[in-house]
């Protein structure tokens, strides 16, 4: 048994888009999934039709990734919400309603002035509880 793997987090297999900067889409540990998802599709472009699109490219990229952990949308236990324009936050709730169910997961959401790609107008930084892994 590795006395390090408790301790350790564990990186979750999906099959989107690999990213050139140095980071996993999901990261687990002690029970709890770790993911921050953006606009993209399976090229790494970021979706274009406007923020409807962008929520909804982002959540299926949540829900793939809750899938790939073993786990689906109902885990999810708290959701930051990031978005360029405080008028695209009846939107995000309308399309976010369609994803989850109640009990609803914790949430915030901030107006920023820009995220890390220029086309991109939201970002959801997401926590998840999963199924704990056995120690190797």
């Amino acid at each position: 048994m590795n006395p390090l793997s408790s301790t350790q987090k564990q990186p979750v297999p999906t099959s989107l888009y690999a990213s050139k900067a140095p980071l996993e889409w999901a990261v687990t540990h002690q029970g709890t999934l770790y993911t921050a998802q953006i606009p993209i599709d399976e090229n790494g472009t970021v979706v274009g039709g406007g923020i409807e699109a962008q929520v909804r490219q982002t959540l299926q990229n949540l829900k793939h990734t809750l899938e790939c952990a073993g786990e689906n949308m109902d885990s999810v236990l708290q959701v930051l919400i990031y978005v360029t324009d405080r008028e695209y936050l009846p939107t995000v709730n309308k399309i976010y309603a369609e994803y989850f169910q109640p009990p609803y997961p914790n949430r915030a959401a901030m107006i920023v002035a820009g995220l890390a790609r220029e086309e991109m107008l939201v970002e959801l930084v997401v926590y998840a509880a999963v199924k704990p892994t056995s120690p190797a």
